[in-house]
């Protein structure tokens, strides 16, 4: 069956590169309206006309989804453009490799907050729109430490722990009134972040030892993913989270 999401405006925090930008073009080429949310107005740019060329409709709304003066004025930006949106994806987020007893305090809340205060700011924002169309989807890009521990990412996983947390209270809260919410938690992604590894042929092989399917995820692999939960298909799917690493936890 093809998932159709004509009719559908979708909002995607972190949408202007990497998997906020490969679900995008999923989302869009799916038929969605695409609202991204993001800092950088170059990226956005390019994203939305990228989109727009291949056919969709987009436009980018700049602001930091930490900031609750921000996301409350992106909110009316997004409403006053298309409407109040059926999708969210809460996708941004910052990573910070350092261990605890190295760790500033700025280290750990600037990590907290880019994925988990950003994730509850920007859902309050948009859920009651949903609850008015009495349809909703919300996705919050969790990861595979949001399962597992790993040294030196303490903010990280305390971070998407968290916010795994929130997806599944969240989902609860609105289970009766037609909206889902999932997450998603990707494992390694040939996105730009991973570029250095991934380009340097040494620590390139040893890394693959990790992954049991021995290579590297992609970007529309996870793309198609939330494409699929945003449609009407996966009205019976809620308060779960879907691990996509290829083998990485199971070991």
């Amino acid at each position: 069956m093809k998932i159709d999401l004509t009719g559908k405006v979708a909002v995607i925090t972190g949408g202007s590169r990497g998997l906020g930008k490969a679900m995008a073009e999923a989302l869009s080429g799916a038929g969605a309206t695409i609202a991204l949310v993001a800092r950088n107005e170059e990226k956005l740019t390019e994203t939305r006309d990228q989109l727009i060329a291949a056919g969709g409709e987009a436009e980018y709304f700049i602001g930091d989804v930490t900031s609750e003066e921000d996301v409350a004025r992106i909110a009316s930006e997004v409403e006053a453009k298309f409407g109040a949106p059926h999708i969210l994806i809460n996708n941004a987020g910052t990573n910070c490799r350092t261990h605890l007893v190295e760790a500033s305090l700025e280290d750990f809340e600037g990590v907290v907050d880019s994925s988990l205060k950003s994730a509850f700011l920007v859902s309050r924002a948009f859920v009651p729109g949903m609850q008015k169309h009495g349809w909703g989807r919300v996705i919050n890009m969790t990861s595979i430490l949001s399962h597992i521990g790993l040294p030196a990412r303490t903010p990280y996983c305390s971070a998407k722990f968290g916010l795994l947390g929130m997806t599944k209270a969240l989902a609860l809260e609105v289970a009766a009134e037609g909206i889902t919410v999932n997450g998603i938690s990707p494992g390694p992604c040939g996105t730009e972040m991973n570029l250095p590894v991934m380009n340097d042929p040494e620590a390139n092989a040893q890394f693959l030892k990790n992954l049991p399917v021995g290579r590297w995820g992609k970007v529309e692999e996870i793309a198609a993913l939330a494409c699929y939960i945003c449609s009407d298909l996966a009205g019976f799917l809620t308060g779960t989270d879907i691990v996509i690493d290829g083998g990485w936890t199971t070991k």
